[in-house]
């Protein structure tokens, strides 16, 4: 997977709860696990600012991009 979530790494640095980060942004418990667990294959912009909006952080630090290892086409 080329997509890196950072939500538990946020949730650790702000001492907050998956259950309260829930709450506060207003989604299941378990959607918030699929995106926490880099299972989604989309997330919304509203979700993600929601998200930024809780946490009182950037996008960027929720989110890294690694290219996928494998044979280079040459």
């Amino acid at each position: 997977m080329a997509m890196i979530i950072h939500i538990d790494v946020m949730l650790a640095k702000r001492k907050m709860s998956v259950t309260e980060l829930s709450e506060r942004i207003g989604i299941t418990m378990a959607n918030l696990s699929i995106l926490k667990n880099g299972k989604a294959k989309a997330i919304r912009l509203s979700t993600l600012e929601a998200i930024c909006k809780a946490l009182d952080c950037q996008p960027g630090d929720l989110l890294e991009y690694r290219p996928d290892e494998g044979p280079q086409d040459g």
